[in-house]
């Protein structure tokens, strides 16, 4: 549960480094998703769920030409 709050604060963070006009869309689109998967117990389901978010991360940055590299820090939070 812990390495999910770290997970979602961290896109949080990412998603105030987008324009301005799409803040809110993927803000609330993290947040509908990390509740949506908020009753997931078996570990592998946790690992392909941190993975995504990685993924789809990357692709949002990727997006709107933002380096993936601001990305680091959540790489380290799910892919670990």
């Amino acid at each position: 549960m812990e390495k999910a709050v770290r997970a979602y604060a961290e896109v949080l963070r990412l998603v105030r480094l987008l324009p301005k006009d799409s803040r809110a869309y993927y803000a609330k689109y993290a947040r509908e998703n990390f509740v949506n998967y908020r009753d997931v117990v078996d570990p592998s389901d946790f690992d392909d769920l941190f993975q995504r978010t990685y993924t789809h991360s990357l692709w949002v940055l990727h997006k709107y030409s933002i380096d993936k590299s601001a990305a680091d820090k959540l790489r380290g939070i799910c892919c670990t």
